[in-house]
């Protein structure tokens, strides 16, 4: 039934039709309460703590997923390029201890979360979590002194904790129906103020361009991310690797796809790009794979993200499972922007 609503809602959210209509009273309410929760920061009537170094938030309004993960991975490399010591800070959805915690190399995702283990693996950087993100990211700072600038994997409504730089990340669904919740997918108004937008798509969306258009110059103009991912790994032997042309041109294999994400559409496509015709199973965000998903599908070969892929080694059934192969991504954007991070980090950080 969850499920059911979810994919409703998901459809309604992307069109005005007579749900979104009737529900729109109330998102005018949820815009000014979320107006007004900002405002009251902004004016120092809510205290937000700042830390001893930039923070860097990365961040959507559009509600489930739009890439941030990547995202974050492609900034926290950006940075070390740039000479920085950069920690990762996180919520952790899903972990079960609300206090700050180190992710390290035998971190769960039930115990931090699925996606601060990715980052931990792919970045090799600092990474902590806590519901709280200026504890946890004053619990990095104590473990890891040298650290000079911390990036917060979401936390962009996390108004608690004081940030330097906001990156407002989207999807090829731009806007949606440019509503907000309930009656659209938005957590706030889409002209919000924010230092940099970035579009994980092949095309700008035309609703985002007007959307984003009464921010003028302050934000500029959006960037454009792309997901590459042209390989798949075996999940029981990650260095078994195979590339997805070469699996598309293979005759005759079953080829399955499944994505927990926040747009498994996304994930689908791109191996579509490749060739590839995958039987599709779209999941939801987070899933935990206990109900062993893949029991009665018929493939040779299922393709899974990364982010599930953490999930999936948890279970031996899966992990030994050979048919699971994962199939990493990594984001491109334009050098330019890292360029510009750093030019508004640079004076910001401590002597």
């Amino acid at each position: 039934m969850a499920s059911s609503l979810e994919a409703t809602f998901s459809r309604e959210w992307l069109r005005r039709g007579a749900l979104a209509c009737a529900l729109w009273p109330l998102s005018l309410l949820f815009r000014g309460l979320a107006a007004l929760r900002r405002g009251l920061y902004a004016a120092g009537v809510s205290h937000a703590e700042r830390l001893p170094v930039p923070v860097v938030v990365v961040g959507n309004i559009f509600i489930g997923g739009t890439g941030k993960t990547p995202l974050t991975i492609w900034l926290v490399d950006a940075l070390r390029a740039a000479g920085f010591r950069p920690g990762v800070v996180s919520r952790g959805f899903g972990s079960k201890d609300a206090a700050a915690r180190e992710v390290s190399a035998g971190s769960t995702p039930a115990e931090v979360g699925d996606e601060p283990v990715l980052i931990a693996a792919r970045t090799g950087c600092p990474v902590f979590v806590g519901r709280a993100r200026a504890a946890a990211g004053r619990a990095l700072l104590a473990a890891h002194p040298g650290v000079n600038v911390i990036v917060t994997d979401d936390g962009l409504q996390h108004y608690a904790l004081a940030r330097d730089v906001e990156i407002v990340l989207f999807d090829g669904r731009g806007v949606g129906n440019g509503w907000t919740l309930p009656a659209g997918p938005l957590r706030e108004a889409p002209s919000r103020k924010r230092d940099f937008t970035v579009v994980n798509a092949a095309e700008l969306p035309a609703r985002l361009s007007a959307a984003v258009a009464p921010l003028g110059v302050q934000a500029g103009s959006p960037w454009q991310m792309r997901l590459a991912g042209g390989v798949a790994e075996r999940l029981a032997q990650r260095n078994e690797r195979m590339m997805l042309a070469e699996l598309a041109q293979r005759s005759g294999a079953r080829v399955a796809a499944a994505a927990g994400i926040g747009n498994p559409g996304r994930f689908f496509a791109m191996l579509r790009s490749a060739g590839l015709k995958p039987q599709e199973l779209p999941l939801p965000d987070h899933h935990d794979f206990k109900d062993r998903p893949f029991a009665n599908i018929e493939a040779d070969f299922i393709l899974v993200t990364e982010k599930d892929a953490v999930k999936c080694w948890q279970i031996e059934e899966l992990r030994n499972d050979p048919r699971i192969w994962v199939v990493p991504v990594s984001a491109r954007i334009d050098a330019a922007l890292a360029d510009q991070i750093v030019e508004k980090l640079r004076g910001r950080t401590p002597a």
